[in-house]
């Protein structure tokens, strides 16, 4: 049987986007003692440039990504997620935000994950993202690590 794997936009607060937020929110707390829920308040449902995605493979919801506006040309990656590791749907979730935001007018992409998340960082890397000064609310942060990557 063959599993296909599709990404769809949708509300963040949509039961099965929430049920996969929450699981990513859990992860991330047993894992580094923080669950990112603080970095994911200030969502704008009606504005195209915020983009929510889940991976459903068979029926379940087995991921999620999302974009939201740092400008009007740069948006930042959130909430990436993968229940499945080494399965490709980071991958390709990651990959439709990409080709998603040229269409709604980004050239760049930047990220923080948290330097002992080394997975992350190295699926970052492997997806040509380059460090970057730690922006925002990660400057003076020594436990994040930013990333950042053209799209044009």
């Amino acid at each position: 049987m063959t599993q296909t794997l599709s990404i769809k936009i949708t509300d963040p607060n949509d039961e099965k986007a929430a049920a996969i937020i929450d699981e990513l929110s859990k992860n991330l707390y047993l894992r580094f003692g923080s669950d990112g829920k603080n970095s994911f308040t200030d969502w704008e449902y009606n504005n195209s440039k915020y983009v929510f995605v889940v991976a459903e493979l068979n029926n379940e919801i087995v991921g999620c990504g999302a974009i939201r506006p740092v400008s009007e040309t740069v948006g930042e990656v959130k909430r990436m997620y993968s229940k499945f590791p080494r399965k490709k749907i980071g991958e390709t979730i990651l990959n439709y935000l990409e080709n998603h935001a040229v269409t709604i007018g980004y050239s760049e992409l930047i990220l923080e994950t948290r330097v002992k998340n080394e997975q992350a960082t190295q699926f970052y890397i492997k997806k040509e993202y380059k460090i970057i000064p730690n922006y925002g609310k990660y400057i003076d942060k020594p436990e994040a690590i930013c990333f950042g990557k053209s799209l044009k």
